[in-house]
């Protein structure tokens, strides 16, 4: 009797450890572990992670970390972290979570606006993915690169076209860099690059003339317009005289550093820069700004006129006049200046 009762108590503890033991297992695996309110968190691992980097992440995320931690131990996540950026939905239990975070790198959509260099440009993006803007800067401008693809650092902006693009969060610099070019490759097709060759155009020229519409109008409808304006005047070889081209060379300029010009002056006019338009014939030597599509196709299917001037319209503001003759252009600058001198605009 005293042999079966010790054979007893050794079975009903077993059978306590195995229920402790299945207890365990399963509040470890298969019990809710998160402790925020939203539908679903975040967590950015970056590239070569340590498993104490993503515990970090994940500590404030789960009601209990220990349940967490042993469960990753067992399915050896903490020796198998790939980067990316991984949801964690409210309600998820501990092996829910593994699984995420070891398999499912979420894309997400990458945007960025007209920009006004390829540093302003790397700012934007490396608030987006894993590369800092130094990388991408130095990615952007990489002299192999630039020059492989028939790109100079003047040009260079022209490659990245604003929009939105699909990609993952652990991008680095050159893949984010290289897939801008594979944009740039698809945006050109043949019956853009028919048009751009037929204006005796370059990729880069039309991008360089399209910049200098944009800066001039951000009025879709009228570009074409502007577009022709200066597609006449490089056809006669008369000067493009583009006031945006005159701000950016003053901007190069220690003095206009920091500063918004609101009027285009005289004095803006003698600075020698290969910028300044207003001295040198032709398309300046790159950019001065990222252009929308809609500029880029208003040169392309620029409005064919007569018109070789314009200037901005007092009346109808973000809009413009266009004259055929300097008289009547010298008229409605006239106008404009003049409203610019009652809103107290001197320079």
């Amino acid at each position: 009797m005293y042999i079966k009762k010790i054979l007893w108590a050794v079975a009903l503890i077993g059978l306590l450890v195995a229920a402790y033991f299945a207890y365990f297992v399963y509040s470890t695996m298969f019990s809710p572990n998160t402790a925020f309110n939203n539908d679903e968190a975040y967590i950015y691992v970056p590239t070569n992670a340590s498993y104490s980097e993503v515990r970090e992440q994940l500590q404030p995320l789960l009601k209990d970390i220990s349940s967490f931690d042993a469960l990753a131990k067992q399915k050896k996540y903490t020796t198998n972290i790939k980067a990316g950026r991984y949801a964690i939905k409210k309600g998820m239990n501990n092996n829910d979570i593994i699984n995420s975070i070891r398999s499912k790198n979420l894309p997400f959509n990458l945007a960025f606006n007209n920009q006004q260099s390829l540093e302003d440009l790397a700012g934007r993006v490396s608030i987006q993915i894993e590369a800092d803007s130094v990388s991408l800067v130095t990615a952007m401008r990489d002299p192999e690169f630039l020059k492989a693809n028939n790109f100079s650092n003047a040009t260079a902006l022209g490659m990245y076209l604003p929009n939105s693009y699909e990609f993952f969060w652990n991008t680095s610099a050159e893949q984010f860099r290289d897939r801008m070019l594979t944009e740039y490759k698809r945006f050109w097709t043949e019956n853009r690059l028919a048009k751009a060759k037929a204006l005796n155009l370059t990729q880069n020229d039309v991008m360089t003339l399209a910049s200098i519409v944009y800066e001039e109008s951000k009025q879709a409808e009228e570009q074409p317009r502007v577009a022709g304006v200066y597609i006449n005047r490089l056809r006669i070889k008369m000067p493009l005289q583009a006031d945006p081209t005159l701000k950016y060379a003053a901007y190069q300029l220690p003095e206009y550093q920091n500063t918004i010009i609101k009027r285009v002056l005289n004095k803006h006019k003698e600075i020698n820069s290969p910028y300044n338009t207003y001295m040198y014939a032709g398309l300046p030597p790159g950019l001065v700004t990222m252009p929308d599509i809609s500029a880029i196709d208003a040169v392309l299917n620029y409005e064919k006129h007569s018109y070789l001037y314009f200037a901005a319209d007092a009346k109808r503001l973000g809009y413009h006049k266009f004259a055929k003759t300097l008289s009547q252009h010298n008229a409605n600058a006239r106008e404009y200046h003049s409203y610019l001198s009652k809103q107290g605009i001197y320079q």
